[in-house]
């Protein structure tokens, strides 16, 4: 017995217990993306490149951590884009009329108040989550032109800007509310009962029911957040570029999609996490913006994107199955 102790080294084992782990080893991969492109671009690596990324990753990584808590329990929103797009414009009218605090609460009301709709087609009558929220998406889209009246609203009140440009300790203040949301999103699915039922509700939902949880309320809680966050995160869109456009948000739900595959999650339900949807997001960002620094054409981007995306996958398909051995 002393034997078979030692022929297993504990340092071996703690290694291969770390690998195990689906986030480090996406970590992993974005850093040997960050290595290439630092290579491939003198620029990649600079300050104001590295804290541009940061923006880059606020509003795809604000919806990505609504679009995580759906599919944990094994659903999907592809709404996103759209309920981001009419918020914005909802928000765009608001401003128009009363104080800036306010209009952000409307909006984000708005969203999530078609987030709620959403979940209860879904989870009360037991249609499709695809075809709901493709069938919201839809709606969305349209109504983000007929309130608009086909324009951009564009005055918006200067005090706007502070929401985004505010810089608290030399970070930009959008970026430490990114960073704040996935804290807090990571600590209520890790540490409190709601965030595992959400777990157990996309592992086995009747196992979840026959258990007592409040299965009704945890699948439809997450396309309400999905909703106001893609509220939140065009709010920070307004903010920036100071207008508000119908066709804001336009395949937000592909990347933000991707962003929690390539985090890890199980697009099944049951498997993920937000230190993963985080390092996801980041891959997007870094993939893009390397992509641009190069001088790639953006109608090859896509492509390489793609294949980035799915190359990663398989890879880490195949790396999962063999660490698993």
């Amino acid at each position: 017995m002393e034997t078979a102790i030692l022929a297993t080294p504990p340092k071996a084992s703690w290694l291969k217990s770390l690998a195990r782990r689906l986030e480090v080893r996406m970590l992993a991969l974005a850093l040997v993306i960050a290595l290439g492109l630092s290579l491939l671009s003198p620029y990649f690596l600079t300050h104001s490149n590295i804290f541009n990324m940061l923006d880059q990753s606020v509003v795809i990584g604000i919806v990505a951590v609504g679009m995580t808590f759906v599919i944990l329990t094994g659903g999907i929103d592809l709404s996103v884009g759209s309920v981001a797009g009419l918020t914005g414009i909802i928000l765009g009218l608001s401003l128009q009329s009363m104080p800036i605090a306010p209009a952000i609460l409307v909006a984000v009301l708005a969203g999530a108040g078609i987030g709620l709709v959403s979940g209860l087609l879904i989870n009360i009558f037991g249609l499709a989550a695809f075809v709901v929220t493709l069938g919201v998406m839809a709606i969305g889209r349209s109504l983000a032109y007929i309130l608009s009246g086909q324009s951009a609203i564009s005055n918006i009140p200067e005090g706007m800007q502070a929401v985004v440009y505010t810089n608290i300790l030399g970070v930009p203040s959008n970026v430490l509310f990114l960073l704040a949301l996935y804290a807090l999103a990571w600590g209520y699915l890790t540490f409190t009962k709601g965030g595992r039922t959400i777990y157990a509700v996309g592992s086995n939902k009747e196992a979840a029911r026959a258990a007592g949880l409040d299965t009704l309320f945890y699948s439809v809680l997450p396309y309400v957040l999905s909703g106001a966050l893609s509220a939140v995160a065009i709010t920070f869109s307004v903010a920036q570029i100071m207008s508000a456009d119908p066709l804001m948000g336009n395949q937000m739900e592909l990347d933000a999609i991707a962003a929690v595959v390539i985090g890890g999650a199980s697009l099944y339900g049951g498997r993920g996490s937000m230190i993963g949807t985080l390092i996801g997001v980041f891959i997007m960002v870094m993939i893009r913006n390397g992509l641009n620094l190069m001088g790639v054409s953006p109608f090859w981007q896509g492509s390489a994107i793609g294949t980035i995306i799915i190359v990663a996958l398989l890879v880490e398909r195949l790396l999962s199955a063999r660490i698993s051995r």
